[in-house]
């Protein structure tokens, strides 16, 4: 077992690591190592051979693929050492200890200065949902379809129906058509869709694929294969309303029903995990509770463009790598906590003192909002801030930027909620 000391050691090499790395190193770090698991960069990027990355970042449209190519080529001259094929098992977060094997180093204990969490996500299973019905072969989740068309080349079925309407699902509703596939109906439990809209228009309507709103699978048969699925529809609190069946005659069944950022390092090493997001409690530098660990990414909270992704994890590479010089934010710190209509925020504290400008705010809502409508930011009962909105979904993202000046005329906390019909 040996131990070798970085300025800033990163986990994972998907495009959150990726960005953080590079920012790492431009902003002074001398070491950078990124550990991947697989056996090469880019993360779930190389699966995604669709385009529509890249519009905020690089100003033109590009694959997945292409997206982490442009950062992978960016690592060449600049000394940032990778390590793939190898697990990280994990971490102290106290001593910046990472704890990893491989099969050509073996296990190896690595030391950084600032460690930068950037594992990503994964997705939400059958049992994850208790889907009832017979166990046979045929059901795959989403993301494991994509891979298994995109890079490895085996078709997964002819008559699909897809459950849930995450983004992953829509655009492979998509891809098993132009396959050659017959995708039946995508069907979504909720009364809204959980994708982005330009999503549902390209993948489900250009291709003439229905989407079943407030229906759920209550029913999968089949001896050996997937042959049936029974769908009904659900009433308010989600539950199946009797004689509303419909059976559909299918060989395969695909699950866009969630993702999970991957935390298990994260919880192993005592950092706080907020239960909203289920990813860690971070301040405005995408600095953890654990002085001197980041996150960004997917692991800290579920992204619906890459782009913001990108522009996150530059900022956690650019604080670990001020924190491994030895440079500490300090200051008191404000709360940022999620009121009516707001499911969470990220971050979820703020250090004035380390906002040059001000600090933008992630947050996802809980319903579907139309006309007209404002993002209101309360602080000792006072509304300080507001930003107007004409449409929101919580299958898309939102941001909104608080600056330094309503930051500072702000008590200890702020809430963010949604009001409609507001001046």
């Amino acid at each position: 077992m040996s131990e070798k000391v970085y300025d800033v050691v990163v986990v994972g090499g998907g495009p959150a690591g990726l960005a953080a790395a590079l920012s790492a190193k431009e902003n002074g770090a001398e070491s950078v190592l990124i550990l991947e698991r697989d056996h090469e960069l880019g993360g779930i990027l190389n699966q995604c051979i669709h385009s529509g990355f890249g519009l905020q970042w690089f100003k033109e449209e590009l694959t997945g693929p292409e997206y982490a190519g442009r950062f992978i080529a960016q690592l060449e001259g600049t000394g940032i050492e990778t390590a793939l094929d190898t697990m990280v098992l994990s971490l102290d977060a106290q001593t910046h200890t990472v704890h990893a094997v491989s099969r050509t180093e073996g296990f190896r204990s690595i030391r950084g200065r600032a460690i930068v969490l950037a594992m990503g996500c994964r997705e939400r299973t059958r049992g994850a949902i208790g889907t009832p019905g017979m166990r046979c072969s045929g059901v795959f989740t989403a993301g494991t379809a994509q891979r298994y068309v995109n890079m490895e080349g085996y078709m997964v079925g002819r008559r699909v129906l897809i459950l849930g309407s995450g983004d992953i699902g829509l655009i492979m509703a998509r891809r098993m058509t132009l396959e050659g596939a017959k995708v039946l109906a995508c069907v979504e439990v909720m009364p809204y869709s959980g994708g982005l809209a330009r999503n549902i228009a390209q993948c489900l309507d250009d291709f003439g694929i229905p989407l079943y709103l407030s229906h759920t699978i209550v029913d999968i048969q089949g001896d050996r294969r997937v042959e049936r699925a029974v769908v009904a529809q659900v009433d308010e609190h989600r539950r199946p309303i009797p004689g509303t069946e419909i059976t559909f005659d299918c060989d395969t069944i695909l699950l866009s029903v969630g993702l999970i950022p991957e935390n298990e390092l994260t919880r192993g090493a005592g950092v706080e995990i907020d239960a909203r997001t289920n990813g860690a409690v971070v301040r405005e530098n995408m600095e953890t509770e654990s002085e001197g660990v980041f996150a960004c990414g997917n692991v800290l909270h579920v992204h619906d463009l890459v782009d913001y992704v990108t522009a996150e994890s530059r900022r956690a590479g650019a604080a670990a790598a001020a924190y491994a010089r030895g440079e500490r934010a300090e200051g008191g710190e404000i709360t940022l906590k999620n009121g009516a209509g707001i499911g969470y925020t990220v971050p979820q504290r703020v250090r004035v003192q380390n906002c040059e400008k001000g600090v933008d705010v992630f947050f996802r809502v809980r319903a579907v909002y139309d006309g007209d409508l404002r993002i209101a930011a309360y602080s000792g009962g006072e509304r300080i801030a507001a930003f107007r909105r004409t449409h929101l979904a919580p299958g898309e993202m939102e941001r909104v930027t608080l600056p330094r000046a309503i930051l500072e005329k702000a008590g200890e906390e702020i809430t963010l909620c949604v009001e409609e019909g507001a001046t």
